[in-house]
């Protein structure tokens, strides 16, 4: 049947018009033609529950120095027992390391690269994009330490961009974000920048829109604690932005002084540090400079020993 010929006139088109298109859009919303529908997400990071909540408002598990792991208990400057991809299997989702200079190249050591080299930041962030491309319905965050002072245009993001890690990380509509501000671990998951790039020193005029500061949004206790209790106190922090606006941490890893001024990560009590009572307590002697809000990462060594998944989920409200 032929709704109008070409002989129809222009007021009989426009007639016909109407019920073309509501016909159209008919089609389109009861058998999902013309309009593909946008998937979204309905697990994020293991949880149905974590989807409608704001990163700011999540608590992730960390680890210290992540690159820094060997099986060997002789290898005095490890801080992990397991490599990267197990990590993220164990359920971290928050991965700390520092950066330093060698033979020409960003690699990542601790202090120097003589004690640990754990080879090459882009070899590093290609462990980590494997791992996102297996897991479409995870977000990562990534915090990282720049000592050197190395570039961050012409040292840093080549290193991203050559991972492939670059089109998967988030910019903020502006900078500082307060706690309150973020997307919610959906919305960054569907819109596919669902990995977190903090720096401590250099990001806030290094010109790379997807590497954040992060004492401007990210306060820390103090760190290298060798005290069990981990007293807290709000001791680095940058910016505007009041305490209780910002994200923080817990710098849960506990050292041994070996001699005066050199210090060791304590594994033999990494079991009770990495135990949900002393990872409660150090939580809940920090919320006093966060409004009662729970901490954002909880960063430890050692993250095959001990509970620090099951001291997150608790912290974010989950069986």
């Amino acid at each position: 049947m032929e709704v109008f010929d070409q002989q129809a006139s222009p007021s009989t088109a426009m007639y016909f018009l109407p019920h073309i298109l509501q016909s159209l859009a008919f089609a389109a919303t009861t058998f999902g033609l013309l309009v593909p529908q946008a998937k979204r997400a309905t697990v994020c990071n293991g949880h149905a529950e974590l989807c409608l909540r704001s990163y700011g408002n999540v608590t992730f598990l960390g680890s210290h120095d992540s690159f820094a792991f060997s099986e060997n208990p002789f290898a005095l400057a490890r801080t992990q027992e397991v490599d990267i991809p197990s990590q993220l299997a164990l359920g971290v989702r928050f991965l700390q390391a520092q950066a330093h200079m060698n033979d020409g190249q960003l690699h990542f050591c601790h202090t120097d690269c003589v004690l640990f080299d754990g080879g090459t930041v882009v070899d590093y962030l290609g462990k980590v994009k494997t791992f996102l491309d297996a897991n479409p319905n995870e977000v990562i965050t990534l915090l990282f330490t720049n000592p050197e002072g190395a570039s961050i245009a012409d040292v840093w993001k080549p290193a991203f961009d050559d991972s492939g890690i670059t089109p998967l990380t988030f910019v903020p509509p502006h900078q500082p974000m307060k706690r309150s501000e973020w997307p919610t671990l959906g919305e960054l998951i569907d819109s596919g920048k669902r990995v977190v790039v903090f720096l401590d020193a250099g990001a806030e005029n290094g010109g790379v829109e997807s590497i954040l500061p992060e004492f401007t949004m990210i306060w820390e206790p103090p760190f290298s604690s060798t005290d069990k209790n981990f007293p807290c106190r709000v001791d680095r922090i940058e910016g505007p932005l009041t305490p209780a606006d910002h994200m923080y941490m817990l710098n849960h890893n506990l050292n041994v002084e070996i001699v005066d001024g050199v210090l060791l990560s304590d594994r033999v009590d990494a079991p009770t540090t990495n135990g949900i009572a002393s990872i409660m307590a150090d939580a809940n002697g920090c919320r006093g400079f966060a409004d009662g809000l729970p901490p954002n990462f909880v960063m430890l060594d050692y993250v095959n020993v001990g509970q620090g998944l099951t001291a997150v989920n608790q912290l974010n409200g989950l069986a």
